[in-house]
C-alpha cells in the first residue's frame, strides 16, 4: 500500500516502546544465540518500471523517488526487519542499502528484495547479471503482488532470467517453515488498505503462495510471495494507530526472518 513516507517515520519514531512490548509478545526469541558469524543486510533493488509508473509529483523529486513502485514500503519495512532479525538472532546485520542490479557492490551481498515484481522491467544486462547472482548462490526475494494478471507480468521477466527453469510451489513440510520460527501454513498477509476493508486479499489473488525458482541443488534462487504483502506488515508494525494489525505484523515478521534465515544457512 503506497503512504506518505513522513507517516511511516513518525509512526516509528513515537511508537518503539509500544513495538517492544506488544510485537514481542506475539513473535516469541527463539534460539537468540544462533546463527553466530553470520550476516545480512537489507538490499532493496531499484528497478526500472513500465511507462507511467512513478507519478513524479509535478517535478517533487524527493517525493517522486517514494512514489516510485521499487521503493514502496520504504525505508520503514527494511529499518524494521533488520532491527527484528537483530534482536532475535546473533546475525550480524548491516546498514539496509539500496542498489541497482548494475551496481558493483551487488555481489557482496547473499539477499535482494524486490517490492511489486509486475512493475520490473529488466534490460538485457541486468537479466544476465541476475542470473549469475542467484547461480553464485544469492537468493532474490519477491514480495507484494496479487491476482493473475500481476503474476503473468511477475513470470514474464523471470522467464527472461531462467527460460529453462520451472516455478515451483514451497510448501510445509518444506524445511523453510521451521529453520526459525515454525510455521503450519503459508500466511497471506493483507496490505494496510486492505485490512482497514475488512478483507486479506487484493487483485483476485484470494489464496497466498510461496512459490520459487531452485538451483541444480534444490536450493530456492527465488523466493516468490505472492498474493501477500509481507513489506506492508513490517512496514506497519509500529503504528498504534491500527492495533489490529498485529497480529499481520507478527506473521510477517515470523515469515520473512524464516526466508532471511534459511537463505543464510542453504
Amino acid at each position: 500500500m503506497r503512504q506518505p513516507r513522513w507517516v511511516a517515520t513518525i509512526s516509528l519514531l513515537v511508537a518503539v516502546v509500544w513495538l517492544a512490548s506488544e510485537v514481542s509478545a506475539q513473535i516469541p526469541v527463539v534460539g537468540g544465540d544462533k546463527f553466530q558469524g553470520l550476516k545480512w543486510t537489507f538490499v532493496r533493488i531499484k528497478y526500472g518500471s513500465y511507462p507511467g509508473e512513478g507519478t513524479g509529483n509535478g517535478g517533487n523529486s524527493q517525493l517522486a523517488y517514494w512514489d516510485d513502485p521499487w521503493a514502496i514500503d520504504a525505508p520503514a519495512a527494511e529499518q524494521n526487519l533488520s532491527r527484528r532479525i537483530k534482536s532475535v538472532t546473533a546475525i550480524e546485520v548491516g546498514e539496509p542499502q539500496v542498489l541497482n542490479l548494475e551496481d558493483e557492490q551487488l555481489f557482496q551481498y547473499p539477499w535482494l528484495y524486490i517490492v511489486e515484481p509486475s512493475n520490473l522491467v529488466l534490460s538485457e544486462k541486468e537479466v544476465t547479471i541476475l542470473r549469475e547472482f542467484l547461480l553464485r548462490g544469492g537468493t532474490l526475494t519477491m514480495d507484494d503482488f496479487h491476482g493473475p494478471y500481476e503474476w503473468d507480468l511477475t513470470v514474464r521477466q523471470l522467464q527472461r532470467v531462467f527460460p529453462d527453469r520451472q516455478i515451483v510451489e514451497i510448501a510445509p513440510p518444506h524445511p523453510i517453515y521451521t529453520c526459525f520460527y515454525r510455521l503450519e501454513k503459508y500466511p497471506q498477509i493483507p496490505g494496510l488498505g486492505s485490512f482497514l476493508s475488512g478483507r486479506t486479499w487484493e487483485k483476485g489473488g484470494f489464496v497466498a503462495r510461496l512459490r520459487g525458482i531452485l538451483d541444480d541443488a534444490g536450493r530456492p534462487m527465488v523466493l516468490i510471495n505472492w498474493n501477500t504483502d509481507m513489506g506492508d506488515g513490517v512496514e506497519w508494525s509500529n503504528a498504534q494507530e491500527y492495533p489490529g494489525y498485529i497480529k499481520w505484523t507478527a506473521q510477517a515478521y515470523q515469515m520473512l526472518i524464516n526466508e532471511v534465515i534459511y537463505t543464510l544457512t542453504h
